[in-house]
């Protein structure tokens, strides 16, 4: 029995390697990724604006203009990750990473957006470096969503 186990884990890794999947160039080409299937995105860190308003009513107006502008970058393929981060002690309150090679192309996007231009929130911007995939995941987000934000 000892000597079993280790040929069925042979046997399952040999298998495993069949089943990988083969390079796709004409996806590579149409996501940007470069030889190791990577791409440059900029990373955008949300914080805390320097706007201490306490109108309510103007805060939620524009926190629903924030909302519906990340529905816009999406939808224009510029916007592929999105999403707050808990309580933390640097007033990070959420990130995004924009589908744009320089600082400039994100900054230019950001001033879209009603909150930031309002200074409700800031923005540090970064260039990051990731799987030319990652806006393939938004394809089936909707598949796994019973409710949009803010509904």
């Amino acid at each position: 029995m000892k000597r079993i186990i280790p040929f069925i884990l042979l046997m399952a890794c040999g298998i495993a390697a069949q089943a990988q999947v083969t390079f796709n160039k004409a996806l590579a080409d149409s996501l940007g990724a470069d030889q190791y299937g990577m791409k440059m995105y900029q990373l955008v860190i949300l914080k805390t604006g320097s706007n201490t308003t306490t109108d309510k009513e103007k805060v939620n107006e524009l926190f629903k203009g924030h909302m519906t502008n990340i529905g816009k970058l999406v939808k224009d393929g510029k916007l592929v990750v999105a999403g707050p981060l808990g309580k933390n002690d640097k007033q990070y309150r959420g990130i995004f990473i924009l589908s744009v090679k320089t600082k400039e192309e994100a900054a230019a996007l950001l001033e879209t957006d009603p909150a930031i231009k309002e200074k409700l929130l800031d923005a540090e911007i970064y260039p990051w470096y990731g799987s030319a995939a990652l806006p393939k995941y938004l394809e089936y987000h909707s598949q796994v969503e019973q409710a949009k934000p803010g509904s």
